[in-house]
């Protein structure tokens, strides 16, 4: 089992690289410098080029490429042109929102759509099943950030038990997370409803069946245990998108997050801060995924026997 995370890590190397790679060489082809973003545009021409020389943003492209790899190697990514602050102070000040409304939402997802995935599977063409595939179309088919605004009117403005905007108290990441979370779960239901109805016509669960067990333990027990595994991966995916993902989000509530960060930096060309930004979710989605295979082997026993050979 080492042997094969080992070998999922090392794989992580080329990713990055080809990442860092794909956005340091968009950054680089966009007009701008950072010394006229830095000293505005009434800044005298020498003095520009000057500080472009002192960044050394007017070295060859391939030089500034590998210094800047040699850089993430040793953690250092560069200063804000923004700001001057280092880039892993601005994206670890603002990543621990971004997680908070990630984690909420990838449980609610789970919560909400892996069982009533299971009871629509149970319940097919039942009142029940009609309604949860309904309401999952529905949740799938809407914006998130008019969800956002949606739940932010009914309540927030009408109601007044959440506020609409800020990450005073945990009530702030309420209706944040309750956005990004509902599209997921209508995503895991249809997930779950598709595995769990190929599951449960199974050759092995019509046995345990005939063997005397529950209809329990035949449901949670045995189906919903090989089900769960593309159920896995698209929780996998779906918090890594989060991560990613909450731009509009953290825009609609107000929320200093990692997303908010770098559209800002992206807006202001704070190159050192995006290429930061991208290449830290970069990471942590890959993390996330590797977190997903090693469940994989928890899950079904078979993928485990498979890694330990």
């Amino acid at each position: 089992m080492h042997k094969y995370v080992l070998r999922r890590l090392l794989l992580l190397i080329p990713t990055l690289l080809a990442v860092i790679f794909i956005v340091f060489t968009i950054l680089a082809l966009t007009p701008g410098s950072p010394g006229r973003l830095m000293l505005g545009p009434l800044a005298a021409p020498e003095d520009v080029d000057r500080l472009n020389e002192t960044l050394g943003f007017n070295r060859p492209f391939i030089v500034r490429f590998i210094d800047y790899v040699r850089g993430v190697v040793t953690l250092d990514f560069g200063n804000s042109y923004s700001t001057g602050q280092p880039v892993y102070r601005e994206i670890f000040a603002r990543f621990p929102t971004t997680l908070i409304i990630s984690v909420i939402g990838v449980l609610g997802m789970a919560l909400i759509g892996i069982p009533l995935g299971v009871l629509s599977a149970v319940k097919q063409y039942s009142f029940i099943d009609g309604f949860s595939t309904a309401m999952a179309m529905l949740l799938a088919a809407i914006p998130g950030f008019w969800l956002g605004l949606l739940l932010m009117l009914y309540f927030s403005l009408n109601l007044g038990w959440f506020p609409a905007t800020g990450i005073d108290s945990w009530r702030n990441f309420v209706l944040p997370a309750l956005t990004v979370s509902l599209p997921g779960a209508a995503y895991a239901l249809r997930m779950t409803r598709t595995t769990m109805l190929e599951s449960i016509r199974q050759d092995y669960v019509r046995t345990a069946r005939a063997k005397g067990a529950t209809e329990k333990r035949v449901i949670w027990g045995h189906s919903l245990k090989n089900a769960l595994l593309p159920v896995i991966t698209s929780l996998g995916m779906g918090f890594g998108s989060m991560l990613g993902g909450t731009i509009l989000i953290e825009s609609v509530f107000a929320m200093p997050g990692l997303g908010t960060l770098t559209v800002n930096a992206i807006r202001s060309k704070d190159i050192p801060v995006v290429m930061g930004s991208v290449i830290f979710l970069a990471f942590m989605f890959c993390l996330i995924m590797l977190i997903v295979d090693i469940i994989y082997a928890f899950v079904d026993p078979r993928i485990k026997a498979r890694y330990v050979k």
